[in-house]
């Protein structure tokens, strides 16, 4: 069944490696959250960073779009949209102006490869207009990278939020009920997961979905399945097979390891195969013909396109280049070596100096902010002086607090709305 375990030996790796790939994430300072390796269906590799737990809800930004891509493809099967249809055809009840001719020319298709006409409709959450829709459609500030659509690849989020908006409008369902629908309750998976919703209430198909790293991994192995669970096809295997090859060439530059091997609809391609890629790390790799999948949650968003580089050539090195199709002998040593060394995993705090004598000037001072956009209007510093504190203040939602630690994390609820 999905999720039985076995020992890297089973999968044909030592567990050496295994260890050795978590060593190196941590000697490179890499904030890892989870860590799941399987082979066939079994996982040869759970690992937990605390807090998290294999029942946390994790945020996987960008890899939502990969769901999207999979929606579109559920749709063609059902008949209800061609892929060289045109977008603005969908929303005509969500265009008030004139826009670009090459922006009007822009299909299905195009926005799932992302060689969009690189409209740019600016930062949607620090602008008046609710519907990210609307706002792609008829805002006429065009940047310099305007052109006709299909001509050549470039990062376009919000065009997958637009496509996301397709299939809730075409399916009448929101993206999570309807995949929901259609693949997750044949998984048995996704049953605690939501997508967050936008200021309009479509759900947010760029970069909220919310779930496990187990939910994660059975997505993965049923689009490496291209389509089949328990022997039964749940979507085309022609359009999964399209979605995760190299459809089009995305290597804009040479120094980052996920714009070297082309892009899908809304799938990258690694070397090895193909990958879900969000912001911060949250990565699902898939390789088709070792028949073997990771996932990783995490928060690197301070390594930017470095840590995407580290992180696979870890897998690469220590995990991909080693594994073999038969299993090896059982190896106890390293086994209980592996067990030992991530028996107590946990997010590492801040490096740093647990006490500066500014503390004491500060503590309990009250500093007051000039007018700003945010609301701010005044905070205080609490220091106990045995390593904890208190962050205080006042904003437009009222007084919060958020308890801190020195160089150690404290984990509480965010108090913002």
């Amino acid at each position: 069944m999905l999720f039985d375990k076995i020992t890297p030996e089973q999968a044909g790796i030592s567990s050496k490696n295994v260890e050795r790939l978590i060593k190196f994430y941590e000697r490179n300072g890499l904030v890892t959250h989870s860590l799941l390796l399987m082979k066939g269906d079994k996982l040869f590799g759970e690992y937990y960073w605390a807090p998290y737990t294999q029942d946390g809800i994790h945020r996987m930004y960008s890899q939502t779009k990969s769901y999207v891509g999979v929606a579109i493809g559920l749709l063609l099967d059902d008949g209800k949209i061609k892929l060289d249809d045109r977008v603005v055809d969908y929303f005509p009840n969500r265009i008030d102006t004139e826009i670009n001719q090459y922006l009007k020319e822009q299909t299905i298709r195009e926005m799932l490869t992302m060689t969009t006409s690189c409209y740019n409709s600016g930062p949607w959450f620090s602008t008046a207009d609710p519907d990210r829709v609307h706002q792609y459609m008829n805002v006429n500030d065009y940047t310099e990278h305007t052109r006709p659509s299909g001509t050549r690849w470039q990062y376009d989020s919000a065009g997958s939020q637009v496509l996301c908006s397709l299939v809730e409008q075409v399916s009448g369902k929101s993206l999570y009920d309807y995949m929901n629908e259609r693949i997750f309750k044949y998984l048995g998976t996704f049953k605690s997961a939501t997508i967050l919703k936008t200021t309009n209430g479509d759900s947010w198909g760029d970069s909220a979905l919310c779930c496990t790293s187990r939910d994660m991994i059975s997505f993965a192995r049923f689009v490496m399945n291209y389509g089949k669970w328990n022997g039964k096809q749940l979507m085309s295997e022609e359009y999964l097979r399209e979605a995760t090859s190299a459809v089009v060439s995305n290597a804009d530059t040479s120094f980052d390891v996920c714009k070297l091997h082309g892009y899908g609809y809304q799938i990258w391609r690694h070397r090895h195969g193909f990958s879900f890629n969000g912001l911060g790390a949250q990565f699902t790799y898939c390789c088709p013909e070792l028949d073997l999948i990771m996932v990783m949650t995490a928060d690197n968003c301070g390594y930017g396109a470095a840590a995407n580089s580290l992180i696979y050539a870890g897998f690469e090195e220590f995990i991909i280049n080693q594994i073999g199709d038969k299993p090896l002998p059982e190896d106890k040593a390293s086994v209980e070596s592996l067990e030992k060394a991530t028996s107590d995993l946990k997010i590492p705090g801040c490096r740093g100096r647990e006490y500066a004598p500014i503390q004491d000037q500060i503590n309990g001072v009250e500093y007051v902010f000039e007018e700003n956009p945010k609301g701010f209007k005044k905070f205080n510093l609490k220091f106990d002086g045995k390593g904890a504190g208190e962050f205080n203040y006042v904003n437009a939602q009222g007084e919060k607090t958020l308890k801190f630690k020195m160089c150690e994390n404290e984990f509480t609820k965010f108090p913002e709305l």
